[in-house]
């Protein structure tokens, strides 16, 4: 079977969207690469019944090499994150906060210095039909330069080179829309001083234990 561990990752991760509320039900996506192979969720299947040989493997075209079920219907999104922004994973969820976030804003306001992980303040796709090109499209250019974005009306998406990383990312996404969402109900969210992520951008790419 290829792709045996990549197709245990993405069972394990999509349980976990469930556990964390991220999702409810079959919703939300993710996906992993491994060379030139992609291992995705499948499409309207629960999470909680997949096995590792009910994960699509498809090629860097979506085509599926190996697999009998159909993958997620958002795989035109996850080639284009693949193909346009070099991602070695990919989270899509239907968070609550975030999408009730791009209900009302183009831009997640600078709230919170862990934006600088995502490469500034996260953007908002234009809306799209899901599983369309168009989403793809519009979700590719809301990545431009980050590592993740929300869609409007939708859910969000992150990257990363591992599941985990951009798992780690999506659950943050999914905090600051909460922070925000929340501090707006009582006031005028005081953002930080401009600057301020670019100066923390360099901390998180040195942040953690790293190699010796």
């Amino acid at each position: 079977m290829q792709l045996a561990e990549q197709r245990d990752e993405v069972i394990a991760f999509a349980r976990r969207m469930i556990d964390d509320g991220l999702v409810v039900g079959t919703s939300g996506n993710v996906s992993v690469r491994s060379g030139e192979l992609i291992a995705v969720t499948p499409s309207g299947v629960d999470y909680d019944r997949l096995r590792p040989e009910d994960v699509p493997v498809v090629d860097l075209a979506g085509a599926v090499v190996d697999g009998a079920l159909k993958p997620t219907s958002e795989l035109p999104m996850h080639l284009a994150a693949y193909r346009d922004h070099e991602a070695g994973a990919v989270v899509h969820t239907h968070s609550l906060h975030a999408t009730a976030l791009s209900l009302l804003r183009d831009e997640v306001p600078a709230v919170h210095y862990q934006l600088a992980d995502f490469g500034g303040p996260v953007r908002v796709a234009d809306y799209a039909t899901f599983g369309t090109d168009a989403l793809a499209a519009s979700v590719s250019a809301a990545l431009r330069d980050r590592t993740g974005g929300i869609l409007r009306n939708h859910g969000t998406i992150t990257i990363a080179d591992t599941l985990a990383k951009a798992y780690g990312r999506a659950a943050q996404l999914e905090w600051i829309c909460r922070l925000w969402l929340t501090a707006a109900q009582v006031g005028e969210p005081r953002l930080l001083p401009d600057g301020e992520l670019e100066r923390c951008a360099p901390l998180f790419r040195t942040y953690g234990q790293q190699p010796r």
